[in-house]
């Protein structure tokens, strides 16, 4: 069996943001995630057709709190209250929860098996261990800081299996 899964590209991440929020995102190579950032970080899990893990994708919660206020068009200090309090409000989690479901088609390509959002684990609730693992080895793995242009910037890696 030949390994079909793919590591996308920075210009792909950052164009799939940009196209999304409608404004001017940058992408540079950037710090994997630790495990400290993984209790207020946003992680996404996604599962191929047979239900098993594909990949993990984690976001700071400066990144997702900013990046989930301007999908929203919500003012900068939604995000910095959201960040300032350490968690992500109902709002903005809904948003982001939309960003990771779409993020999915960095992972879908022709040939290979489907990828779907599976679930995203908010700050505060229990990562399951597999997830966390995944997230934190080395491996296929892209590792980005994304700044979303009047709003900020946090860390963005994808681990595929």
């Amino acid at each position: 069996m030949s390994d079909t899964s793919v590591i996308p590209v920075a210009l792909t991440v950052r164009n799939l943001f940009e196209d999304l929020l409608g404004r001017d995102v940058n992408v540079s190579p950037g710090d994997p995630m630790t495990a400290a950032d993984l209790s207020t970080g946003v992680i996404a899990i996604y599962t191929d057709t047979s239900q098993q893990l594909y990949a993990v994708l984690g976001m700071q919660l400066t990144l997702a709190a900013n990046a989930g206020a301007a999908l929203g068009l919500l003012p900068a200090g939604a995000a910095e209250d959201s960040i300032e309090e350490k968690k992500l409000f109902p709002n903005l989690a809904e948003n982001v929860f939309e960003l990771c479901n779409v993020l999915t088609s960095l992972l879908n390509r022709e040939g290979a098996p489907h990828v779907k959002l599976y679930q995203v684990i908010y700050p505060g609730m229990d990562l399951p261990n597999d997830a966390r693992a995944h997230l934190l080895a080395l491996g296929k793995r892209l590792d980005l800081t994304v700044e979303v242009a009047r709003y900020g910037k946090g860390k963005f890696s994808l681990s595929v299996a």
